[in-house]
């Protein structure tokens, strides 16, 4: 950080008080001046800003030590678990509410169920929190309501209860979602935690950050950067010459087919942050160092030439319909081949393996070596 700016990221800005006018000589007398810490878009964008906020702010004043919490708000993992009861929210304010490929009520009730199945859950149920702005359609309130209805109908898990609220013209921006999900461990879970058992020890039985090991596969399940080029493309006027749409979808029928398959050690779905933030989180929690080929990894033409028009990085590139799995080394092939026999895995592929070390790196297509950092704050923000 520069300036006057905190270790965790906060604005810097500088009010002065005055009750009395400035004197002769030009000097402001009876002033009083504090700094004042700030929020910015950045702290919830999910990269480096967004974690030290968490850290620093938010953990020490709600964590908490209980025997009964197995995963809680300290492993900083995509659900927590109490005994064996898994629970999720997550809180939706994506611009604009209508986007090629879905819309915030798919994207609320996805986001969400995905949460739950990464780590090894069954989700059984939802609810739905709304914030709605005074003046919103009702036409496009039911376009959304009618596509959290047909979404959680596809997953398989109902919305159970909810709240609404209206909120005055201008005091929220049209409507924010709020979706928390509850789940019970799957069946399928310990039947793939025993195969992994059969190649080494396990640090936790439910698919953490923290499980990955060196000499582990790495997978992702299809193309990355889908979702956050679309949405932006589509908010920011960019034509390509193809469509473009969001990956955004419950992917919890695909992930019971790959634990069916075993051998997985971890999962994450990459949404805020990108691909490079989800492994840089299991290089930090595993204490692993995670290597990539590039020309492994899936991306498509008209992601890599947003990308390459703006600068961005198509890792840093958030996806709402795409997973990054750790797995023993002899059933990667198996869970790629699993994978691409859903629609939503067709372009699977294993881009890398866990070695020694505590960083990511990237081997170039032209051999050369570079880090993959995880984001300060988000290059595409608002697209969740």
């Amino acid at each position: 950080m520069v300036g006057n700016e905190l270790k965790i990221g906060l604005k810097s800005k500088r009010e002065i008080k005055s009750d009395k006018k400035k004197g002769g000589d030009g000097e402001e007398k009876g002033c009083k001046a504090k700094s004042e810490e700030l929020i910015g878009l950045g702290h919830g964008a999910g990269g480096s800003l967004m974690q030290s906020l968490i850290k620093e702010v938010i953990l020490k004043h709600l964590s908490v030590e209980d025997r009964r919490i197995k995963v809680g708000l300290k492993d900083l993992d995509d659900s927590a678990v109490i005994e064996d009861i898994v629970l999720t929210t997550d809180s939706h304010t994506v611009k604009p509410l209508f986007f090629p490929g879905g819309d915030i009520g798919v994207l609320a009730v996805a986001g969400t169920v995905n949460d739950l199945a990464v780590i090894g859950a069954e989700p059984l149920a939802l609810t739905c929190g709304l914030i709605i702005e005074e003046g919103f359609s009702i036409d496009d309130f039911e376009k959304i309501m009618r596509s959290i209805g047909e979404t959680s109908n596809r997953a398989g898990v109902p919305v159970i209860t909810g709240d609404t609220k209206v909120v005055e013209r201008g005091a929220a921006d049209k409507l924010y979602v709020n979706t928390s999900g509850i789940g019970k461990r799957h069946p399928e879970l310990d039947r793939n935690l025993n195969k992994v058992r059969e190649y080494r020890e396990l640090k936790h039985d439910w698919l953490v950050d923290s499980n990955v090991a060196p000499g582990d596969k790495i997978i992702v399940s299809g193309t990355i950067g889908d979702h956050g080029i679309a949405l932006m493309s589509f908010r920011e006027g960019l034509r390509f010459e193809t469509s473009l749409k969001s990956d955004v979808a419950p992917l919890n029928k695909m992930i019971e087919r790959v634990l069916k398959v075993g051998g997985i050690t971890a999962m994450k779905d990459a949404t805020r942050g990108g691909l490079a933030n989800a492994l840089n989180e299991w290089s930090e929690k595993s204490h692993v160092s995670i290597w990539l080929e590039e020309e492994k990894i899936p991306i498509r033409h008209e992601v890599n030439t947003a990308c390459s028009m703006l600068g961005l990085d198509p890792m840093q590139i958030g996806n709402e319909g795409k997973i990054v799995i750790s797995c023993i080394a002899e059933y990667a092939e198996r869970i790629v081949k699993e994978l691409r026999a859903c629609e939503e895995g067709k372009d699977a592929a294993i881009i890398g393996e866990v070695k020694e070390g505590e960083e990511v790196i990237m081997v170039t297509k032209v051999g050369g070596k570079r880090f993959v950092e995880p984001p300060i704050g988000d290059p595409v923000p608002r697209i969740c």
